[in-house]
């Protein structure tokens, strides 16, 4: 076989056709998020005339109940079957292009695996390719379980950034393993770190709408305290912006929050496995269970990070903006751990494969 046509050399060409139908999904899930602004938008407009209510009434015809009734009802559509749901054109092209990227994605990694006549994750590279096809593996499957197709423009940017950047900054050439990557550790350990690193991802972005949500919600009910607040004659007060419209279609912060922490413990469970592997594969490799490696230190760090969150939640009451923001600090530091540790950071666990 010619060497421009390797299998290294196909599996590149099938990298980059996945980032290209990749960013053709964003496209599409930006389009359902505007539709769905505009959806969301006429349901307002078209909204009767509210009547006398305990509740507090907008001018516009919202009240308090219409805004949490708008809420239950995108709550019942996240957890509807495939069938039920509802029929948005572009969000399905979106996850049709997320498919056809995903499989392109996977024959790209197979086929690194084959040329490197090992599993594909022993440099940076490669783990960039394994780690987002996990991630978009685990957002593909847990569709049939839950509607978060609104989460498929952070699901395939995060992708399209990760994956071509990983083909184009940390790309090298197959090469033998170094002699303490020569273990069963490797296949288990860097996958379910891999793995664990996927559903953290997903709380990560449930997380950050979460915020915009309950920034939303605040707003929303300021807003109708205000236009109710207002007589025949006096000027309306100046009620804050709502924020993006596409929210209004989005399940309530709370079952934002409560799906971001289901994930969360199941990327803990993996990554708490990650670090018990890692300990005793140190040990087969360097003879020490622990040696305050850099990468070692930061794992530690990460799973400190996720044990305090989960803690937090559960027994503090830390739930709302603050349970959010520890989320999205614990997945800040995986980014870190990956993209800044492996490559400024000298240790035992120099296996980048850039010079």
């Amino acid at each position: 076989m010619p060497e421009d046509l390797s299998l290294d050399a196909v599996s590149v060409l099938l990298v980059w056709t996945a980032v290209a139908v990749y960013a053709l999904s964003f496209i599409a899930y930006a389009v359902d998020l505007a539709r769905r602004s505009d959806l969301a938008l006429k349901a307002k407009d078209a909204a009767p005339a509210a009547v006398a209510a305990p509740a507090l009434v907008a001018a516009g015809g919202q009240t308090i109940g219409q805004i949490r009734a708008a809420e239950a009802e995108a709550e019942l559509a996240l957890n509807a079957r495939p069938a039920d749901r509802p029929r948005l054109l572009w969000a399905r092209i979106g996850t049709a292009l997320a498919w056809i990227g995903f499989l392109f994605h996977v024959a790209a990694t197979v086929l690194r695996g084959i040329a490197a006549e090992r599993v594909p994750w022993s440099n940076m590279y490669e783990f960039a390719m394994t780690g987002t096809l996990l991630v978009v593996m685990v957002y593909l499957v847990v569709l049939f379980r839950y509607d978060l197709r609104f989460l498929g423009t952070f699901i395939t940017g995060l992708t399209v950034v990760l994956l071509g950047g990983a083909a184009t900054s940390f790309y090298v050439v197959v090469v033998p393993l170094a002699d303490p990557l020569k273990s069963v550790w490797l296949v288990i350990h860097v996958f379910v770190a891999s793995l664990a690193s996927a559903f953290l991802a997903l709380a990560f972005a449930l997380s950050i709408v979460q915020l915009m949500q309950a920034r939303r919600e605040v707003r929303a009910i300021a807003r109708v305290g205000a236009d109710s607040a207002t007589g025949d004659d006096a000027p309306a007060p100046r009620a804050p912006r709502e924020g993006p419209q596409f929210l209004r279609t989005l399940p309530s912060a709370e079952a934002l929050e409560s799906l971001a922490y289901r994930f969360a413990i199941i990327g803990f469970i993996f990554w708490t496995f990650t670090l018990i592997a890692g300990a005793i594969w140190a040990n087969d490799a360097w003879g020490r269970y622990w040696g305050f490696d850099t990468k070692e230190v930061w794992t530690f760090v990460i799973w400190v990070l996720y044990a305090g969150y989960i803690h937090a939640r559960a027994t503090r009451g830390w739930r709302g903006n603050r349970s959010a923001w520890l989320s999205i600090v614990g997945f800040s530091a995986v980014l870190f751990n990956f993209i800044i540790v492996n490559q400024f950071f000298k240790g035992l666990h120099a296996y980048s494969g850039l010079s």
